[in-house]
């Protein structure tokens, strides 16, 4: 052991990093904990048992419906997962139709007929739905979400409704209007709308409860009616065989409903690398971005409300007002929310997002094209009679390095801390990019290298590399046992010339799988035996794959004999 690791070692035994770099772990391994900050993840801070709730609504939210279990007889798909699948839960690229009748300044959404959505699957052809002859309104709609569905449900009416300013008092052109709606699950109160398109729904259980009958013909206790194809209510007779409502109670007690809303509720915000002072934000605010999409809010305080939910701070980048959108707008009339009025979507987790806007029309291409390109999502804000068309115009006007800049911020939303490569996964070759930026001084939260400097105190050093083991997803052994991981020996310098993220002096001969003394084409030959499996797994991944194949050639001939 060298000195430096000696001294490694004693920093972390006293505190100087993250506790989670060596906690306990079998012989020979070095554990991750759970990484809460990852997209799709649980909240911090729950509770045992809450966990659990979460784990079982995650596992019905993909589980697909089956028909004994009332799915259709019409229905877009027969799981939430289908469509919430980034992660999941989240944004998803699959659209749905809506239809309506718009005539002399009036709309009809067509519901007698079947309207206004669209169901295009059905568990007979004899049961399916077409879009109504004579709607003249026919849109898209992308899979929507809002991520940390728990966190937005617990902001408080008020603090939304603080920002509305329906009749542009400030003379600033942007009127946002908060659309006060009701919740299944208290009828006759009014809430402020936060989530969909058009800001209709206000609670999680109430989302929960309109997707499971309109998108899955789940009916349930808050909505005990099937839609009938095309509104007809003969056909629906002959189609449906199971009783309403479909949706009952399970061993504990609990509806399909409860457990999805358990699920929701409970889903961690997604992660913002880094997490703030990147100078595109500024120029975001500078040019007006944020009256729409605001940054921070806070959780209530609230007796009742969940600990991991209580008096939190987020920052999903958005007011959840509804805006006129001009040219951008839907023309779709949902309720007293007008048809150029659309809910500012939240940001995070922008990065990921492929298509955008709410009919996916900014779609394919690279990240800057979705966003800032010729048809992207900001282009689309800088159209006729658009409250943002100023804003949007605005960014258009900026040098091409400041609106580089803004577009590296938005592409912070959603970015995982040490993902060098946006796999999403915390692996080696984001341990070869850490390893290069460490050492490194006076980083600024634009640098390439901000995304390794985990506590943002301008350098990446050992305090961001515990946090990085942390999060670190492949195995991380201690190969000669002697209470240092791998990473951190390689870290500090021990040769790795096969970039396996174990030392070379504990790979020499871990390659030997029959122990004959030496790497040879019986090794080779077990190592292509066990390949898919963890038969002949040598860098501790789990998986005998191409690593392993390459640690076998790299040491091929005798071992060393000291």
């Amino acid at each position: 052991m060298t000195h430096d690791t000696q001294r490694v070692r004693m920093m972390f035994a006293n505190g100087f990093a993250v506790a989670t770099c060596l906690v306990a772990t079998p012989p020979g391994a070095f554990a991750s904990g759970p990484d809460y900050e990852k997209a799709g993840s649980p909240l911090p801070g729950l509770t045992a048992e809450q966990l659990a709730r979460f784990e079982l609504g995650k596992q019905r939210y993909q589980t697909p419906l089956q028909e004994a279990e009332g799915l259709g007889p019409i229905f877009n798909k027969s799981s939430c997962a289908t469509c919430h699948t980034n992660p999941v839960g989240g944004w998803g690229s699959i659209t749905v139709k809506n239809f309506g009748l718009a005539d002399k300044g009036s709309f009809d959404p067509l519901t007698q007929f079947g309207g206004p959505l669209l169901q295009v699957s059905s568990l007979s052809e004899g049961c399916a739905e077409e879009v109504y002859v004579g709607a003249n309104t026919i849109i898209l709609r992308l899979t929507n979400s809002s991520m940390a569905f728990g966190m937005i449900e617990a902001i408080p009416d008020a603090a939304i409704a603080a920002n509305a300013d329906p009749l542009d008092l400030d003379g600033d052109l942007v009127s946002g209007r908060a659309r006060t709606v009701q919740s299944v699950e208290a009828p006759g109160v009014p809430r402020i709308g936060r989530f969909g398109w058009k800001a209709q729904v206000a609670t999680v259980l109430s989302f929960s409860a309109d997707a499971a009958v309109n998108e899955m013909g789940l009916t349930n206790r808050f909505f005990q009616e099937e839609n009938a194809p095309n509104g007809d209510a003969a056909v629906l007779a002959q189609c449906d065989s199971v009783a309403d409502p479909e949706d009952g109670p399970d061993a504990e007690g609990l509806d399909f409903l409860d457990r999805v809303t358990d699920f929701q509720r409970f889903l961690s915000p997604p992660p913002q690398t880094p997490k703030s002072g990147m100078s595109g934000e500024a120029i975001f605010n500078a040019i007006g971005c944020a009256k729409c999409h605001v940054a921070q809010w806070t959780t209530a305080d609230a007796r009742g409300l969940e600990d991991a939910l209580r008096n939190k701070t987020i920052r999903p980048y958005s007011d959840f007002l509804l805006h006129d959108m001009g040219l951008l707008g839907d023309g779709f009339v949902d309720g007293d929310a007008e048809a150029l009025e659309m809910r500012t979507p939240t940001l995070w987790n922008l990065r990921s997002r492929d298509p955008m806007l709410h009919d996916g029309r900014a779609a394919g291409g690279s990240f800057f094209d979705r966003v800032a390109g010729n048809g992207g999502a900001i282009w689309w804000h800088n159209v006729v009679a658009s409250e943002a068309r100023d804003i949007g115009a605005a960014f258009f006007a900026l040098p091409p390095s400041e609106q580089a800049k803004l577009v590296a911020f938005l592409d912070s939303l959603g970015r995982l801390a040490f993902d060098a490569d946006g796999s999403n996964a915390i692996d080696l070759f984001d341990f070869d990019a850490f390893m290069g930026c460490f050492g490194d001084v006076g980083v600024n939260a634009d640098a390439p290298c901000a995304i390794h400097d985990a506590d943002q105190d301008g350098d990446v050093d050992l305090n961001d590399f515990a946090v990085f083991l942390s999060r670190y997803q492949p195995s991380n052994r201690d190969c000669d046992d002697d209470g240092t991981s791998d990473l951190l020996e390689v870290l500090l310098g021990a040769t790795d010339k096969n970039h396996d993220g174990i030392p070379d002096s504990c790979t020499a001969c871990a390659a030997d799988l029959n122990a004959s003394g030496g790497v040879d084409a019986a090794d080779l030959g077990i190592a292509l035996g066990a390949w898919g499996t963890a038969g002949a797994d040598i860098n501790g991944d789990g998986t005998t794959n191409a690593v392993d194949l390459g640690i076998v050639l790299g040491s091929w001939g005798p071992c060393p004999t000291t």
